[in-house]
């Protein structure tokens, strides 16, 4: 699926800083953990909290957060739906991941187990 070039431009852009809290916000609402959503972020990206936290510090972009990265191969297997678009389609690499991320943070807040989340039960 394409995505207009403002579109991923406005991805690369935004602030990992700014959304880390909304994430968190979303997670405790729906009665999940910040230590959830932190395994959730090291399990895509490989960041334990202490970095997670320096790239909130720095404000870092999504651009800068995921160059530094170190995608879980198994991240191909996150698909379905989410902010209209299908992740499995997505043809930016980086509008893909922070949607990734997008849909791994949904399946946290709606419940499911962490197993599944994180693609463990799958080769």
């Amino acid at each position: 699926m394409k995505t207009t070039p403002e579109h991923n431009e406005r991805m690369a852009k935004m602030s990992f800083a700014t959304v880390f809290p909304l994430y968190v916000a979303k997670v405790e609402r729906k009665g999940r953990t910040k230590a959830e959503l932190l395994q959730v972020i090291e399990w895509l990206t490989g960041f334990n909290a202490q970095k997670v936290d320096q790239l909130v510090q720095e404000s870092a972009t999504f651009d800068a957060f995921f160059q530094q990265a170190n995608i879980h191969p198994n991240a191909h297997m996150v698909t379905g739906m989410i902010c209209g678009y299908r992740v499995e389609e997505l043809l930016n690499p980086l509008t893909k991941n922070v949607r990734i991320l997008d849909k791994l943070v949904d399946e946290l807040a709606k419940g499911k187990k962490m197993e599944v989340i994180l693609r463990s039960n799958k080769n």
